[in-house]
């Protein structure tokens, strides 16, 4: 096969050709892909063009997962437009093993398109650089990726009845667990008498993070929104509970109404009804890459120590200055932070979230025991008394 014969049938793959004396024309592959307008407006860039060529191989291309549907099938956005794709089997073993290793909104991976050019195969994941995770609802401990490789993470509270200020905390940390440049989101401030002091509060209790009051109603907030965070080639990701307006957010930025599915509230506690059901990735008309998630009735932070310790610095650096390295801040003399607490330097509320999410993250750790724990158990030496060796039925003996 030729030089001419390679770039035909892959013609977005560069190639180098080495003439070697004796042994004919050898061909090796600059994995890398070219630069694509399409792949381009959608994030991609030389970093994840060296991050491919760790995966790829011929007849593989970058796409990026834009619809994450049931059943591990999926909207892959590659350089000729939307397919449906589906993992191959190999992919599915291996990731059956780590259910983080799932594709996720937002991810770019290595696919495999069919004849037909309708359906692709992935075949491989790229590192991600940034992920907004959560505890998997139910009991088992179980990372859910609710976004990949976002540039922000917008955390959006609606401020009617179901405004709540330790949730927005909560997602904080997980948003600064996430890699991303977290933005609070305080909406719907046509139904607040007196929106501004509830962005002081907020900005009390998670400082140095910016905080915005918007109105979809009014349309307050929304250039300025636009304005600063809606720059093209930028991914961003709307995250909050139900019924926070997210989906009504996005339909103002991307210029369409309808575009997102949205609802009325419940009127008695202004809690949402689920309206949207899906992750998804949307471009809008300035060529920034939006992603929408499913309200969160239920958020447990997943694995997010340092996280924790990183979104309280002011806590931290009173606790350097207690008297014991080990205090733990409830009645111990010379307890810098509870001097804090008593002149009040620190807020009680935010000592509260800090002090559950430490806890929180405490009850996740993995119980070590002594190598002679189990062995030391009462009883454990008598469990066998009594009962009969197996024997298999052809080995049984005589009557």
């Amino acid at each position: 096969m030729g030089e001419s014969d390679i770039r035909g049938r892959f013609p977005r793959v560069p190639v180098l050709v080495e003439a070697v004396v004796g042994c004919g024309w050898i061909l090796s592959y600059d994995l890398r892909m070219s630069s694509d307008p399409v792949l381009d407006s959608f994030g991609w860039d030389a970093r994840w063009s060296s991050e491919f060529s760790a995966v790829a191989a011929p007849g593989l291309e970058p796409a990026r997962i834009v619809v994450e549907l049931r059943r591990h099938f999926y909207g892959v956005q590659t350089a000729s437009g939307e397919v449906l794709g589906s993992l191959t089997g190999k992919f599915h073993h291996a990731a059956d093993r780590d259910p983080k290793s799932y594709p996720a909104v937002g991810d770019w991976v290595a696919v495999q398109l069919s004849a037909n050019g309708r359906r692709a195969q992935i075949h491989g994941l790229l590192p991600r650089r940034t992920r907004f995770s959560r505890q998997a609802a139910g009991l088992a401990q179980v990372e859910q990726i609710v976004a990949a490789n976002i540039d922000t993470v917008f955390l959006v509270s609606g401020l009617d009845a179901n405004y709540n200020a330790k949730r927005i905390q909560r997602f904080f940390v997980a948003a600064r667990d996430s890699g991303a440049q977290p933005v609070i989101i305080l909406n719907k401030c046509d139904l607040c008498e007196r929106p501004e002091d509830v962005r002081a509060e907020i900005q009390r209790l998670v400082p140095g993070v910016p905080v915005v009051v918007t109105s979809t109603f009014t349309r307050k907030g929304l250039k300025a929104l636009n304005d600063q965070y809606a720059l093209p080639g930028r991914t961003l990701a709307f995250v909050g509970s139900s019924g926070a307006g997210k989906s009504t957010l996005i339909n103002r930025l991307l210029k369409d109404a309808e575009a997102l599915p949205t609802a009325e509230v419940r009127a008695k506690d202004s809690r949402g009804r689920h309206t949207t059901t899906r992750r998804e990735l949307m471009q809008t008309p300035g060529g920034t890459l939006v992603i929408d998630t499913p309200g969160m009735r239920e958020f447990q932070l997943w694995d997010a120590k340092e996280a924790v310790e990183d979104a309280y610095p002011d806590i931290i650096g009173l606790a350097v200055k207690c008297r014991f390295t080990s205090c733990q801040h409830n009645h111990e003399p010379g307890c810098a932070v509870q001097e804090a607490l008593a002149g009040g330097g620190l807020p009680a509320s935010r000592f509260e979230s800090y002090c559950k999410l430490k806890a929180e993250q405490a009850a996740k750790a993995p119980r070590l025991l002594k190598p002679g724990a189990r062995a030391s158990a009462p009883g454990w030496r008598t469990k066998s008394i009594g009962v009969q060796p197996f024997r298999h039925r052809q080995y049984q003996d005589d009557d």
